[in-house]
């Protein structure tokens, strides 16, 4: 079980996370979502253990997490990550000689396809494909807990695709916890379970992407017929054109009719919704 209690982390006077508290107690995927600068890369380091954190508590498993304390059972990696300049090959037996856990028959499947050439040196790798060695050493490293920040920046469509069939593929064969922090948003929806939405360093929505499916929705018509019909709902933003009105609602949801057009929401445009700040821009 992953467990944040009231954790503050502040850089100076730049308040990171805010007071942040979250459990996660089961297996799964988890889509993490948030704006530049919202607090997702410092709440994956103090996860891990990489970073201290000013206040409060981060366990895993019962137990306290700190940069003298980093837990046996989380893998981080960031795109951004190096490797000694070696050969996949060579770099696969290395990871599996340090990690007895390390899947080195997934991590050759895998590098086969993404067509990978393991008799290639790590630094003679394109961008998108030494990103895709991180992840890969991510998803074979037979950790219970896996945090990938921004794991598919750099690659095409194809890659991407591939790469969460993968994830899919052994969160399927091996049951684990995956947080995964994007920008690519309509693309996880389609393999990650839950969703987590960080803002200003404070969870502001933690649920199942099934309830996002099932309440986030638009209404549009004349203005009248929209406020009457959404009354006492939550509603997130809302659009005037004319004397026709659309509201983002993430609420219960309301049947369409004559007057009223009732369209679901992409993944992507509720998280818009959900964090874009027209007042304070």
């Amino acid at each position: 079980m992953i467990k944040f209690d009231h954790v503050t982390k502040k850089y100076g006077r730049t308040l990171a996370l805010n007071d942040l508290s979250l459990e996660l107690d089961e297996p799964g995927i988890y889509c993490l979502l948030g704006r530049n600068g919202a607090g997702k890369t410092t709440f994956l380091k103090s996860l891990a253990g990489h970073i201290p954190v000013s206040q409060g508590l981060v366990e895993v498993d019962g137990r306290a997490v700190s940069t003298m304390a980093m837990p046996h059972d989380v893998h981080f990696v960031e795109t951004a990550a190096a490797h000694f300049n070696i050969r996949l090959l060579d770099l696969f037996k290395e990871a599996e000689a340090v990690n007895p856990s390390f899947d080195a028959a997934f991590a050759l499947e895998a590098a086969s396809r993404f067509k990978l050439d393991t008799r290639k040196r790590y630094k003679h790798l394109s961008f998108g494909m030494k990103a895709m060695v991180n992840t890969l050493l991510a998803l074979s490293s037979g950790k219970d807990i896996l945090l990938l920040d921004e794991p598919v920046l750099g690659f095409d469509p194809v890659m991407r695709r591939t790469f969460y069939d993968m994830l899919g593929q052994c969160c399927a064969d091996h049951p684990k916890t995956v947080i995964v922090s994007t920008h690519i948003i309509d693309e996880i929806e389609k393999t990650a379970d839950h969703l987590i939405v960080i803002d200003k360093g404070k969870v502001i929505l933690f649920c199942d992407l099934t309830e996002v499916d099932e309440k986030a929705y638009n209404v549009t018509g004349p203005a009248d017929a929209v406020i009457a019909a959404t009354q006492g709902l939550r509603i997130l933003d809302e659009t005037t054109v004319g004397g026709f009105l659309t509201r983002n609602v993430f609420d219960e949801r309301i049947p369409a009719n004559d007057n009223l057009k009732v369209s679901a929401l992409t993944l992507s445009d509720f998280f818009v919704a959900l964090v874009d700040d027209k007042e304070g821009e």
